[in-house]
């Protein structure tokens, strides 16, 4: 696992395996419990050698995410195989996470600033205002 700095908060990458089993997921969860128990976890997991998206990948995926929330984190996936990515669309689950095509962009990403929301029009109101 690397951790990568850059004057702020360091962001940690994760490999996950090529074919992801109960016992695998198992393992990887204890390889990254010292990440999500801290605040606020950074957490980019590298899908570039993930073979087969199976139920165990998503279960590990959903499992990372609910962890890192707990602690007002983010887990962002770098690198997802066509196939993967299919079967996440398929699932649903791709609406839950970023996702970057390199690893690189994934961990720059936590130090950009957040767009800011754009202001209602003229047009747009919210229903507060329509009331008043």
């Amino acid at each position: 696992m690397a951790e990568i700095t850059t004057g702020m908060r360091p962001v940690a990458v994760k490999h996950l395996p090529d074919v992801v089993s109960v016992q695998q997921k198992l393992a990887f969860l204890h390889e990254i419990a010292g990440i999500m128990n801290t605040n606020r976890p950074r957490l980019v997991l590298d899908c570039s050698r993930l073979r087969e998206c199976n139920t165990s990948t998503i279960h590990l995926l959903l499992h990372c995410l609910e962890e890192a929330m707990k602690r007002n984190g983010d887990v962002k996936l770098a690198a997802v195989p066509t196939p993967a990515g299919v079967m996440l669309v398929t699932t649903g689950v791709a609406r839950l996470f970023e996702t970057f095509d390199t690893t690189e962009e994934a961990v720059s990403s936590f130090h950009q600033l957040p767009l800011p929301a754009e202001k209602p029009s003229a047009k747009q109101t919210t229903r507060s205002e329509r009331a008043a």
